[in-house]
């Protein structure tokens, strides 16, 4: 497992490979969809190792719009909640730079309101709702840095060659190692 602190206007974002559903913290975010259903992507993944109850709880709330989001128990996760964001309307459909940019504010909104310090976060948007790795980022950044001070943000991402990437990129863009 790699990881790497980078820092740029006062936000701390730590990158990590490795498997999102083994943070061990106070939250992970499932970029949900609006009907909550776990199916594929990191929401199948979360629903496969931290059990069927962590789609029931989210389901409860559905549809919730996207621009907001739910808070519910993680099952047999490590961490202790999984806060459930809408990237997309339905199961597979497409995403959007200001869909995963609502998404992300709202999950960190959702963080604070239930006095979370550590959450980690996928790349929303960017696996099944189809986005690219730029895009993505980008949209999450923006909320980063106007929701984002004072929690502990962790980006984790599976593949090695989606990490070199994002690191690249994120550099390019002025974010400086720690």
């Amino acid at each position: 497992m790699w990881e790497l602190k980078l820092t740029k206007n006062n936000i701390v974002v730590d990158i990590e490979l490795g498997d999102i559903t083994e943070f061990d913290g106070d939250a992970i975010v499932n970029p949900a969809n609006t009907l909550m259903i776990m199916g594929g992507g990191v929401a199948g993944a979360i629903k496969r190792k931290g059990g069927e109850i962590i789609e029931s709880e989210a389901k409860k709330h559905a549809p919730t719009p996207i621009g907001e989001a739910v808070v519910t128990t993680a099952g047999e996760l490590k961490c202790r909640h999984v806060i459930h964001a809408p990237t997309v309307k339905y199961p597979g459909s497409r995403s959007s730079f200001e869909q995963v940019y609502k998404a992300t504010k709202a999950a960190l909104l959702k963080a604070k309101q239930h006095g979370l310090k550590s959450v980690a976060f996928p790349l929303m948007g960017a696996g099944v709702g189809g986005l690219k790795i730029e895009e993505s980022v980008d949209a999450m950044i923006k909320a980063f840095e106007e929701e984002g001070k004072g929690l502990d943000l962790k980006i984790i991402v599976r593949d090695e060659g989606v990490y070199s990437e994002l690191l690249k990129y994120l550099e390019s863009k002025g974010w400086v190692k720690i």
